[in-house]
């Protein structure tokens, strides 16, 4: 089955190629996720995280995902000597570089929960499989129709943190101001919620993030520097050209 739907701000895509799909496992997955956009967003302002922000919550009265989130955000602040930071000064509390990640690897163990094996789960280019392999193309940061790295993955994740999307919207915590120094990084790791905090923790760094990244327990690298150039770490799981992105 292939099921695509807008959530969060983004299309997510979810295809199953067991031959037994259980009723309502796909339903589940995206009412978690409008679940985690009503209660995250910082859009919104009845979300938890709003009225976190606007203090009509203290830190004890959050729920016990919310105090999960916040725990892995500030995991990264340390890690990266505040450069990744949902607190900037001047902005409201933006836990949403730590959402995406955690929220759909959430939503694939609901999957495998109900006995799926052999699943794509593709939120907004941030890709969770199960089984495999699969072929999962990464795009090239300056030509949209083309593909700088085809990945072969089986149960794993990868995620890409760039600049052609959305323009400069990731910030360096320690000055406040857009990141520099690459064009895109993409993280493959065991799940969504590593690969996608480190990529995004790891931009924010700039170039001093791809060695940051490529030490984190379980984490491949795949960088394009400004100027053009590469860098990757030595497992990168890269297959042969011409394949499609998932």
């Amino acid at each position: 089955m292939h099921r695509v739907e807008h959530v969060m701000g983004f299309p997510v895509s979810l295809r199953i190629d067991d031959e037994r799909v259980p009723e309502g496992a796909a339903d589940a997955v995206f009412a978690w996720l409008r679940e985690v956009d009503e209660r995250f967003s910082p859009f919104k302002s009845g979300s938890e995280v709003s009225r976190l922000d606007r203090g009509e919550l203290s830190l004890a009265e959050v729920g016990t995902d919310l105090a999960e989130v916040l725990d892995l955000c500030e995991e990264y602040r340390v890690a990266t000597g505040g450069a990744f930071d949902v607190r900037l000064p001047g902005r409201g509390l933006d836990p949403c570089a730590v959402v995406k990640g955690w929220s759909v690897q959430r939503a694939a163990r609901l999957l495998t929960d109900a006995g799926l094996r052999r699943f794509c789960l593709n939120a907004g280019g941030d890709v969770v499989v199960s089984g495999g392999p699969w072929r999962v193309g990464v795009r090239h940061p300056e030509f949209a129709d083309k593909l700088c790295a085809v990945l072969d993955l089986t149960d794993a994740a990868v995620a890409t943190s760039a600049r052609y999307e959305r323009g400069d919207h990731i910030l360096d915590g320690r000055t406040g101001r857009p990141a520099t120094g690459l064009t895109s990084l993409t993280v493959v790791a065991p799940t969504l919620t590593l690969a996608d905090t480190v990529a995004t923790a790891a931009f924010a760094l700039g170039a001093e993030g791809v060695e940051w990244a490529a030490s984190r327990a379980g984490c491949e690298v795949y960088a394009v520097v400004t100027g053009g150039g590469v860098l990757r770490t030595p497992g990168f799981p890269t297959a042969g050209a011409g394949a499609v992105a998932a």
